[in-house]
């Protein structure tokens, strides 16, 4: 894939479908997660709770979806790159949009297992809030929270 500087914009809910591929895409290569929805439960879930519930943004090249990220108030609640697009910036890209949509701070939970999102939210400032031990998220697996100035201050234990 040899496409332009990705354009960031707000997603519609005319990129649900996409969004949906992108998730099960960058997931599937994310081979210690068990499986735990099918494909339908995970478009329906991106359709009518993701998108309705978060700011979400799309990375595109030629009018392709090439990741995502969807924001909370402070969170940072996924951020995801289709497995061909990985390591060409559209990661920096969704997460430098996110930072700056959300000056005062982000926290973010990442599974431990996953080296190279961790590296890139702590090449971009990102610090170890709490390293947990799997019982806080659906996949029961050790994870970690990360928090990007202005939430860094609010450390847990």
């Amino acid at each position: 894939m040899t496409s332009p500087e990705p354009e960031i914009r707000l997603a519609t809910d005319a990129d649900a479908p996409a969004i949906a591929e992108t998730f099960l895409a960058s997931r599937a290569g994310m081979t210690y997660l068990p499986r735990l929805h099918s494909d339908e439960e995970t478009g329906t879930w991106m359709t009518e709770v993701m998108l309705p519930t978060h700011e979400a943004i799309v990375a595109l090249a030629d009018g392709e979806v090439l990741g995502f990220a969807a924001l909370g108030a402070d969170m940072l609640d996924h951020l995801y790159v289709r497995p061909e697009a990985q390591n060409r910036g559209v990661g920096t890209k969704l997460l430098t949009e996110s930072m700056r949509l959300r000056p005062g701070g982000l926290q973010l939970w990442v599974f431990q297992q996953n080296t190279g999102a961790r590296g890139l939210y702590e090449r971009h400032g990102f610090e170890i809030l709490e390293l947990g031990d799997g019982s806080g998220n659906e996949e029961g697996l050790p994870d970690a929270k990360y928090g990007w100035p202005g939430i860094s201050s609010k450390r847990t234990q």
